[in-house]
């Protein structure tokens, strides 16, 4: 589990705990300053096992697609930082609504994937359930969320599914919390340390 989020505030405002979708980006926040920068998106990949070209694609995509909404500022900046703080200005249409527009946990919505696609598995999603789902949630020319819902899960699946090509709920559940990209740096460090 990600620490607690500390306002920066001039009042010495109370420490505020983060929400799950800062939980779930502060892993790639390598150096813990409440910004990510592309050089990070790419070391947060390579620490789960990213290929390097992933690592690269996804640092690209990632901070070029979030840096702009989380800026606090009005002018960007070219070198492309995400504001952890601010992560919930990232949200994308067309995606499953696990997450509300305050970034915290929505566990209807979560079940509802399951319910509603998992036809194989109660418990899993198949790459076909999965493409069902993305096709659901596609909100009318929303080509850019439609995008963005589509590489997440895509990457998700194909780091994580299982030896029977099932993606299952506790990990969807792990990415959702903030606790899956940790447990998949411990595995990689375990790993690399057998061999």
């Amino acid at each position: 589990m990600a620490p607690s989020s500390s306002s920066s505030g001039s009042d010495g405002e109370e420490e505020m705990e983060m929400t799950p979708l800062q939980k779930h980006v502060a892993f790639f926040d390598r150096n813990n300053d409440g910004i990510i920068y592309p050089s990070e998106t790419y070391r947060g990949f390579r620490a789960i096992g990213s290929s390097v070209a992933l690592s690269a694609a996804s640092a690209v995509f990632i901070n070029g697609f979030l840096s702009p909404k989380t800026s606090p500022g009005k002018i960007p900046s070219p070198l492309l930082p995400i504001y952890v703080k601010n992560i919930h200005k990232g949200k994308h249409g067309s995606d499953s609504g696990v997450y509300d527009s305050e970034g915290r946990f929505v566990a209807s919505k979560f079940e509802g994937i399951f319910q509603k696609h998992a036809k194989t598995n109660p418990n899993a999603l198949t790459s076909k359930e999965l493409m069902e789902m993305l096709r659901a949630n596609r909100e009318p020319k929303d080509y850019s969320g439609r995008l963005a819902g589509w590489t997440e899960w895509k990457v998700l699946y194909m780091l994580c599914k299982d030896k029977e090509g099932l993606l299952q709920k506790e990990t969807v559940r792990a990415v959702y919390d903030g606790s899956l990209f940790v447990k998949m740096e411990e595995e990689q460090k375990s790993s690399k340390k057998k061999a």
